[in-house]
Parts: C-alpha cells; sequence; structure tokens
C-alpha cells in the first residue's frame, strides 16, 4: 500500500464541494470518491462553515437597518458632499472672476 500525499484545497474549492453537496444534493460519498477525499475531511469542512455562519449570522445587522456607526458615515458624507459643492462654487466665482479681470486688463 502507497501513501498518499496530502492535498492542500483553497478555500475556493472546499466552498465549490460543499456547495454540490448542500445546493445540488450531490451525497457526500459520491463527491468524496470523485475527489479521493475522506469523508471526515469534508465533514470537518462542513462543521467549519457552520460555526463561521453561526458567528457572521450573530453578528451582521439586519437587512434594511443601520447601525449607529453608519448612519454616523451616512451623515459625514453628506456634510462633505455639501462641503466640497460650496468649495466648488467658490473656485468657480473666483476663475470667473479672475478671467474678468484679464480680459479688462487686456491679458486675454
Amino acid at each position: 500500500m502507497t501513501k498518499r500525499k496530502r492535498r492542500h484545497r483553497s478555500a475556493e474549492e472546499k466552498a465549490r464541494l460543499l456547495r454540490r453537496h448542500l445546493i445540488d444534493k450531490v451525497p457526500v460519498s459520491t463527491i468524496c470518491e470523485e475527489e479521493e477525499l475522506q469523508p471526515s475531511v469534508f465533514y470537518q469542512w462542513h462543521r467549519d462553515m457552520v460555526a463561521r455562519l453561526e458567528a457572521t449570522m450573530a453578528t451582521s445587522p439586519k437587512p434594511g437597518k443601520s447601525n449607529g456607526r453608519e448612519r454616523e458615515l451616512e451623515r459625514r458624507v453628506v456634510q462633505l458632499e455639501a462641503k466640497l459643492a460650496r468649495k466648488d462654487a467658490v473656485i468657480a466665482e473666483i476663475s470667473e472672476e479672475y478671467v474678468t479681470l484679464k480680459k479688462e486688463l487686456g491679458e486675454l
């Protein structure tokens, strides 16, 4: 009996195989045979995914509701956009006055 080399699979590959089982309803035994994978490894990936999913669901805000930090950032964006618009207006006014003055002095 020859010893098999350990294969390291990327997160994308693990996710693809888990999706095949969970969404496409491919049996674990079929996936493991095709990929030369031990079922215990597949089920460990599944346990890891569920643990991360629980943590993600626990910390993510509900759809449509923003937390205080997001509201604060949105207010700040609105303030900065208004400030930028005022600066643009001032620059346009000064530029117009500059061009008018240059014309009056005959430099243009």
